[in-house]
């Protein structure tokens, strides 16, 4: 049996770890082999329901979890005494709306707060891409270790994770809901093959393998699939496109300096140049590497075109071609690269890229800034022969473990504490019901408090790296990597917190008030991420607001981008979500603290960032979302950033474009929203369907956004019909319980990669149907 430990160190190797506030939020499974009977059949019984129904529900529940924080909910004082009106049927049409709100909104309180960790933040799965964990089980064995870190209750729950979402066609998708891709049918049949599962006893590697080779093969796959190949052992470096590491030998001023790069494309690029620069690799004769040179392509192993191989890439995968331009540059450093390897200035840039690879991890006390990166970064440490360093890397694994009722995965980064938490506390507080919730918000405050960065990073220009005092990161203080809406929405958190305790409605305990002068230095970060017009150039997106960074380059760069499976990653672009929310934060801390010194600076931001976010909005009164789905997520943000600078409905046509935007996709049978992942790849919106294909599905989270919006907007004076009707369909499908069902996922990076918020259902759903109540 699996359990969740939080904010507690397990194994006797994470003493050695360095933690900022006491590994407050951290997260990390434990196997317990001691567990009853009973306890163990409970989760059998969860496997057994995901498996049994995999092909139509592909997302966990986060059953396993929930449960265990379910069984302490009389231990802890959290029981649940209210019954939401769905249990009875009590909302039969949208007009008993009005009258049961408050009693699903304390049923949904009563729930969520059981969930929450006594640190204060909200556990959940932050998973769904499947080419994470492949990386993981690779590293451990070209590093032989294994037996420390994949013991055989973890390969048990890996192999089910990977069983679980093979497609029905074979093969595996980029993302848990995504059609079968090359990319993901490889490595995951590597990392099965890696965990020991043989071709000869599985019918799964055997469709697998059959999926592969009608497509082509292994020579097929993308370029950070043919990376990972390379590393193993089973595919030639020469069939690689050149990573070379010289690139950090460059002064910064040269327009394509890597240190330009958006900060995820940097750090997974610069361990990938040190690699490849040192041609890293697992020791010749690897038995399971041997196999699958004979597994893996259409031909003999010795007699492919590496060459040739270097531009193939499957049309399942092919998200971003090769612009002719590239393919020539590629070619044109083929040619260099035996040269370089060769040459000292490779060994002086190897030695440049390594000092960058540990700089990141002393930074984010080894977890860094996401999983790709980290696998790669305790690989440079371990060819580099620094066993400490490997040391360091290993128990921070366990921070992007993620055990569920479908098995064990990696997630997209080491949870999304700090980022669920800010929103619940917002949520929470738009539900009217705060003086009955102390102890949860009380517990929220702290963790808001403990989670702020209080340090800028040392020698920032060196190592590329923007300041970092008083801002928020999306997870935890550990991890150190503050965001431009991470950064707001903790402010705006922090600032309710405030509000609900000068209102009477809750007391914070002392020492988790945050002063003045942190809040202002929060705001002195987000004021420092706007893009600006600078010396008469208008750099890209001027006015807006990027993720973690400024841009630092023109989008040309992205004629560079190598990772065929993914668009937009070379440059940090500016997103509606980044710039409403920063516009958001820091009007409201003009609005409470009008005569602080800051706030001038405060009112040349919104000015700029106002015009930004008109200028971004679609044809159609829709902003495209780049970080959920997406265009009622986007559209949401949109609204609300324009609101804070003082538009209205009456007087902003661009507010009653997105009106009459969000209104034409309401469904007229459900009275919902449902948005497909399609919206993101594509860039034009999709309907979200049942199985059928043709019945309309509304999904609660995308129902909850559009109220969201239409109720800033004053909808409700204006009609108040349609807001009636999404009410009474998120009001139907509360669960007796008072949570919500885990529906299709709802999260997106790079446009077309899905990405799990296991918290977003109870979060939205609570805050619309507040907003509703109370009339906002």
């Amino acid at each position: 049996m699996w359990k969740l430990v939080c904010s507690e160190p397990n194994l006797d190797a994470e003493k050695k770890l360095h933690t900022l506030n006491a590994h407050v939020g951290r997260q990390t499974w434990a196997f317990d082999p001691n567990a009853s009977e009973k306890d163990i059949e409970k989760q059998n019984q969860r496997r057994k329901e995901f498996r049994e129904n995999r092909f139509v529900q592909k997302h966990s529940k986060d059953a396993l979890m929930r449960d265990a924080f379910d069984a302490r909910r009389v231990e802890r004082k959290r029981e649940r005494k209210t019954t939401p009106p769905s249990a009875d049927g009590a909302v039969a049409d949208e007009f008993a709306v009005e009258k049961e709100t408050k009693r699903a909104l304390k049923a949904g309180v009563e729930y969520y707060q059981g969930q929450q960790h006594p640190d204060g933040h909200w556990p959940s799965d932050y998973g769904g891409p499947m080419f994470l964990m492949p990386g993981l089980i690779i590293a451990m064995k070209i590093m032989k270790k294994e037996k420390e870190m994949l013991p055989a209750h973890v390969k048990v729950e890996m192999k089910r994770y990977l069983e679980n979402h093979v497609n029905e066609d074979g093969g595996v998708g980029l993302h848990i809901e995504g059609h079968s891709t090359m990319f993901g049918s490889v490595l995951t049949y590597v990392a099965l093959r890696c965990l020991g599962e043989e071709l000869e006893s599985s019918e799964t590697l055997r469709k697998m393998q059959e999926w592969i080779k009608v497509r082509g093969g292994a020579t097929k796959t993308p370029s950070w699939g043919k990376f990972w190949l390379a590393m193993l052992g089973c595919y030639e470096w020469k069939g690689l496109n050149p990573i070379p590491p010289e690139c950090w030998l460059l002064p910064y001023w040269f327009p394509a300096h890597p240190g330009r790069y958006w900060c995820h494309c940097r750090m997974v690029y610069l361990p990938m140049s040190y690699l490849y620069g040192k041609r890293a690799q697992i020791e010749a004769g690897n038995p399971v590497s041997e196999a699958l040179k004979l597994e893996l392509y259409c031909q003999e192993y010795d007699t492919i075109n590496w060459n040739k191989a270097r531009n193939e890439c499957a049309n399942e995968d092919l998200y971003y071609p090769h612009p002719m331009l590239q393919d020539v540059l590629w070619g044109t450093l083929s040619k260099v690269e035996p040269i370089l390897l060769r040459s000292p200035l490779r060994k002086w840039a190897n030695r440049e890229a390594l000092k960058h690879v540990v700089y990141e991890d002393e930074n984010t006390r080894y977890v860094d800034i996401g999983p790709v990166n980290k696998v790669f970064n305790c690989l440079c440490r371990y060819f580099s022969g620094d066993a400490e360093g490997v040391e360091k890397h290993m128990p921070r694994f366990w921070d992007y473990l993620w055990v569920a009722e479908d098995g064990m995965k990696m997630q997209g980064y080491n949870g999304s504490q700090l980022w669920d938490c800010a929103f619940a506390v917002q949520a929470i507080e738009a539900t009217g019901l705060a003086k009955n919730f102390n102890e949860c918000l009380r517990d929220a405050a702290k963790y808001i408090d403990d989670s702020q960065v209080r340090d800028d990073a040392p020698e920032l220009k060196k190592y590329y790296r923007h300041i970092s005092k008083g801002a928020w990161p999306f997870s935890t203080r550990d991890h150190g990597w503050p965001i431009s809406d991470c950064s707001s929405e903790g402010l705006k958190a922090a600032l309710s917190v405030m509000d609900m305790e000068d209102q009477g409605l809750i007391k914070i305990d002392p020492k988790n008030k945050i002063a003045v002068d942190r809040l202002a230095d929060c705001v002195n970060v987000i004021l420092s991420y706007q893009n600006t017009q600078r010396f008469g150039f208008k750099p890209q997106g001027s006015g807006g607001w990027a993720t973690y960074e400024n841009t630092r380059a023109g989008k040309w760069v992205e004629i560079l981008n190598p990772a065929e499976t993914f668009g937009d990653i070379m440059i940090d672009y500016p997103y509606v979500e980044c710039s409403s929310a920063s516009i958001q934060a820091i009007s409201k801390f003009a609005k409470r603290f009008p005569d602080h010194p800051i706030v001038p600076r405060i009112e040349k931001a919104r000015k700029s960032g106002r015009n930004f976010l008109k200028s971004i909005q679609k044809e159609d009164g829709s902003w495209y979302g780049s970080w959920a789905i997406c265009f009622t997520y986007g559209t949401w943000f949109g609204v609300l950033g324009l609101i804070a600078t003082g538009s209205t409905y009456d007087t902003c046509p661009h507010l009653r474009k997105a009106v009459q935007f969000l209104l034409s996709k309401q469904q007229e049978t459900t009275g919902g929203w449902g948005e497909s992942y399609l919206s993101c790849e594509k860039k034009v919106y999709h309907q979200l369907y049942e199985k059928d294909g043709k019945t309309e599905f509304a999904h609660c989270v995308n129902t909850s956004w559009a109220m969201l919006a239409l109720l800033a907007t004053g909808q409700e004076k204006r009609d108040a019909a349609p807001l009636r009707k999404a009410a009474a369909c998120l009001l139907k499908k509360q669960l007796p319980d008072g949570d919500w069902p885990q529906e299709n996922i709802m999260g997106v990076f790079n446009n077309n990669c899905m990405i799990t918020y296991a918290n977003y259902k109870n979060i939205f759903p609570l805050w619309a149907l507040g907003k509703f109540a109370t009339k906002e």
